[in-house]
């Protein structure tokens, strides 16, 4: 079981940096390779603040909702210049055009019919939104993504879209107490990566904050990290 000890965003933040770095040297990767998305689901704005001027530059929110009550504020109180919002949650395809307007990047696309839509909204509003393909690699029912066997289709679609661009995928192992166990799920993705031949997917998007650590050293070059940042929610 892990354990988070909660002494404070900035030193939690230097906690996780640290982390990541040794994780990384472990796998013989450049530690800069590796970019971090503060989770910030639940989170109130002083602590997002916080984040930001501890050093975070990407932030995750798993709600469309949940972002457009914060971007607003946000810009007010710190310089959002250098901030990336990815969405990081399930996106149904009405809130398309409203997340199309938040987010720098949509880490969660799992079907042609969602691409479409969101390539559509962002045609209306002469915007390339940057998207991951979000792939299903367990038997979860609660898990969303991509099958396997879908995969090369929403592939070859979604690299024909003219206003999104295609940078990598995403996927939400199951959890386990034993970090070891979700390190197939990792390998796994980088695998599909890697067999996706005629096709630029520089990004993975895996890892949360029990088991980060095991998928950088199998190939991530974004973490989502939330809990070892800003504590377990509700505290």
């Amino acid at each position: 079981m892990l354990i988070f000890y909660t002494v404070g965003i900035t030193a939690n933040l230097k906690i996780v940096n640290e982390k990541i770095s040794r994780s990384a040297a472990k796998a013989g990767r450049n530690p800069l390779d590796v970019k971090l998305v503060a989770v910030t689901k639940t989170i109130d704005l002083p602590e997002i603040i916080e984040a930001v001027k501890a050093g975070v530059t990407i932030l995750g929110e798993n709600r469309v909702q949940e972002v457009q009550k914060k971007v607003s504020s946000f810009k007010f109180q710190v310089s959002s210049e250098r901030i990336e919002w990815h969405l990081i949650g399930h996106l149904q395809k009405n809130k398309a055009k409203t997340a199309v307007e938040l987010f720098d990047m949509i880490q969660t696309v799992d079907s042609i019919e969602l691409a479409d839509e969101v390539n559509k909204q962002a045609k209306k509003m002469n915007k390339t939104q940057r998207v991951l393909l979000q792939v299903k690699l367990s038997d979860e029912e609660t898990k969303h993504g991509v099958s396997e066997k879908d995969m090369n289709e929403l592939l070859e679609e979604v690299s024909k879209m003219q206003n999104l661009k295609l940078e990598g995928l995403m996927t939400i192992p199951p959890f386990f107490d034993d970090h070891e166990l979700a390190r197939p799920y990792f390998r796994r993705l980088r695998e599909i990566k890697e067999e996706a031949a005629g096709f630029c997917l520089p990004e993975l998007s895996m890892g949360m904050s029990n088991d980060f650590e095991v998928a950088i050293e199998e190939g991530a070059t974004m973490v989502r990290i939330g809990t070892a940042i800003f504590g377990e929610r509700g505290l």
